[in-house]
C-alpha cells in the first residue's frame, strides 16, 4: 500500500429482537463513520463479534453493504477462526470482492503453541488461498486469543509471504512490544490497536488504526490515528470503558449515540452490560466530551 492506512472504524454489529444481524442499521453505521473521515470500516473484528458470526451471515453482509454502494476498498474484513480451511473460505470470499484486507487473527483453541505451529497454520491459510492469497493484516490480540503474535513470528511471516503479510494489529496492550514491533519492522503497516498508545505509536511510524471508539468518536480518534496527536480523553474513556466488557461497553456506547436501544444487544455468550453500567459510562463519557453530550 502506498498511503497510509489512516481510521479504520472496528464496526460494532447490531442484532434485532430475532438475534439477526440488523444488516440497514449497520450499513448506517459504517456510513456515518465513513462521513466523519474513516478512511475504511472493519467487519466482523473483536468488537464486531465476529467470531460469533457464521460465513454465510458474513457472505450476506458483505454483498448487502457493496450493493448499499460501499466500496469495497473501504471496507476491512476480519478473520476469527481457528480451522485453516474455515479461515481462508472467509478470507477468499471477501478478497474476491475486493476488499482492502484481512484482519487474520491466529487460531485460539490450542494454547501454549510454538511459533513454528503458527507459522505453519498461516502458511496453510495462504497455501489454501493460492493467487487470492493478498493484503493479510495479522492480528495480535493475546487479552482474547491467548495466543500471542511474537516481534520474529511477524517477520518470519512477512519474509516468506512478502505479497501476502502486508502489515500487524498490534492490540496486545503492551507498549513495550509495541515499540519494539515498530522499531523492527517498518517495512509493515503496523496498527495500533489500544488507543492509549495510539498517538506516541503513529509518531514512531504507526500507520493508524482499527478503533472500536471510532464508532462514537471518530473525529477525535482519527487526530490521533493520522497525525500522532495527544488527546487524554480519549486515554482517559478507554480506561472507562475497560471497566466493562469491552465489546458491550462500545454497543452502549453506539446505542446512546443513535438513540436506538436495539445496539445493545450482544450474541452469547456475551452479555450485555446493565442500565447502571451504561449510565456509568454515559457520565464519564459526558465529563471528557461535554459537547457531545447526548
Amino acid at each position: 500500500m502506498t498511503e497510509k492506512f489512516g481510521l479504520s472504524a472496528a464496526l460494532a454489529t447490531p442484532f434485532d429482537g430475532d438475534g439477526d444481524i440488523a444488516i440497514d442499521a449497520m450499513i448506517a453505521q459504517a456510513r456515518r463513520c465513513l462521513a466523519a473521515g474513516c478512511s475504511s470500516v472493519t467487519l466482523f473484528g473483536t468488537t464486531g463479534e465476529g467470531s460469533s458470526i457464521g460465513t454465510q451471515e458474513r457472505e450476506r453482509v458483505l454483498a448487502a453493504f457493496l450493493a448499499a454502494g460501499i466500496a469495497p476498498d473501504k471496507i476491512v474484513v476480519g478473520v476469527l477462526v481457528d480451522a485453516a480451511e474455515d479461515a481462508a473460505a472467509q478470507a477468499g470470499y471477501a478478497l474476491s470482492k475486493g476488499v482492502r484486507n484481512i484482519l487474520l487473527a491466529p487460531p485460539s483453541y490450542f494454547k501454549n503453541v510454538s511459533d513454528d505451529g503458527l507459522f505453519r497454520w498461516f502458511s496453510a491459510v495462504f497455501a489454501i488461498l493460492g493467487d487470492k492469497a493478498a493484503d493479510v493484516i495479522v492480528y495480535n490480540i493475546p487479552s482474547v486469543t491467548m495466543v500471542p503474535l511474537t516481534v520474529s513470528l511477524i517477520g518470519r511471516l512477512h519474509a516468506a509471504f512478502p505479497r501476502v503479510v502486508v502489515g500487524v494489529k498490534d492490540s496486545s496492550g503492551d507498549w513495550a512490544f509495541t515499540e519494539s514491533l515498530l522499531k523492527a519492522h517498518g517495512d509493515l503497516v503496523i496498527l495500533i490497536g489500544d488507543e492509549r498508545h495510539l498517538a506516541k505509536g503513529v509518531r514512531l511510524g504507526g500507520q493508524g488504526a482499527i478503533s472500536g471508539m471510532a464508532n462514537f468518536v471518530p473525529d477525535e480518534v482519527k487526530l490521533m490515528a493520522e497525525e500522532g496527536r495527544d488527546d487524554s480523553r480519549i486515554e482517559d474513556f478507554v480506561a472507562e470503558l475497560l471497566k466493562f466488557p469491552v465489546t458491550a461497553a462500545v454497543k452502549a456506547m453506539v446505542a446512546r449515540l443513535t438513540d436506538d436501544e436495539m445496539w445493545l444487544a450482544v450474541r452469547p455468550p456475551l452479555v450485555s452490560i446493565s442500565e447502571e453500567g451504561q449510565s456509568q459510562l454515559a457520565l464519564a463519557f459526558d465529563s471528557l466530551f461535554r459537547s457531545k453530550a447526548a
